[in-house]
């Protein structure tokens, strides 16, 4: 019956090392790339207000993008000329 109660604990004590592990990490991500955090939760906290100066422009440069590669979908792509397709 102890041997059982010594196995519980060390399971538990597994575990809260685990977690400690796992919230050490998870502020050292945090803090190498805090500011890209920030960044993209403030953008996206505008998006969700109605703000949507950066996702219009993003939008606007798909479309440019998207025209692009109709333009350029016709074309015969080789080695020869592949570089130069771009």
């Amino acid at each position: 019956m102890k041997s059982r109660i010594k196995q519980l604990g060390q399971g538990m004590t597994e575990y809260i090392i685990i977690v400690a592990l796992i919230a050490i990490a998870a502020i050292a991500v945090y803090g190498f790339f805090g500011d890209t955090l920030r960044s993209q939760m403030g953008t996206l906290s505008a998006e969700l207000a109605g703000d949507t100066g950066a996702s219009a422009a993003a939008q606007d440069q798909a479309k440019t993008k998207a025209g692009d590669a109709i333009k350029d979908g016709g074309k015969s792509k080789k080695l020869t000329n592949f570089k130069d397709s771009n």
